[in-house]
């Protein structure tokens, strides 16, 4: 009995002390209202995403971008107002830090047409942290990849510091 209650109160200690992270419970169905932007090909970027597929308009689901340790690559979401549903496959500078979404568009007058919105969006399936990490490690020369990388590595136990 001597050696049980001071192995319990170690096991208690250690529990207590162990590292916390912040990561939002990722169950579909979850909805929030999000601003969104809206980008196409003709601007920098071109017809690519960043996994390096074809951005895609049309059809049952479509491109979107967002700041990846936010909305990580290959989330799914419904925007309710439209009923369109997009794929996180692309991020922008613009977007880190921002929570923003932008949406893309064939061309340009549709993303002038689109502007600016704040609409109520549905998650679908959430996408993977660690594959967003695993993409983006290696193009952290840029600042804002790097914003992103770090912010991943907080929400990831056990992702590589470097």
């Amino acid at each position: 009995m001597k050696q049980v209650v001071p192995l319990a109160l170690a096991i208690l200690i250690a529990g207590c002390a162990a590292p916390r992270t912040k990561t939002p419970a990722l169950k579909p169905g979850h909805r929030m209202t999000v601003r969104t932007t809206a980008y196409t090909h003709t601007e920098p970027g071109g017809r690519n995403n960043a996994i390096g597929t074809r951005l895609r308009f049309g059809g049952h689901e479509q491109s979107a971008a967002s700041d990846w340790s936010w909305l990580p690559l290959g989330t799914k979401f419904r925007v309710l107002e439209t009923g369109k549903t997009y794929v996180i496959e692309d991020y922008g500078s613009a977007l880190v830090g921002r929570k923003t979404v932008d949406l893309y568009q064939s061309n340009m007058r549709a993303v002038r047409r689109w502007g600016v919105r704040n609409v109520d969006i549905e998650i679908t399936e959430w996408g993977s942290r660690a594959m967003s990490l695993k993409l983006l490690a290696p193009r952290a020369r840029k600042g804002y990849i790097r914003t992103m990388v770090a912010a991943l590595r907080k929400t990831l136990p056990g992702a590589p510091s470097s």
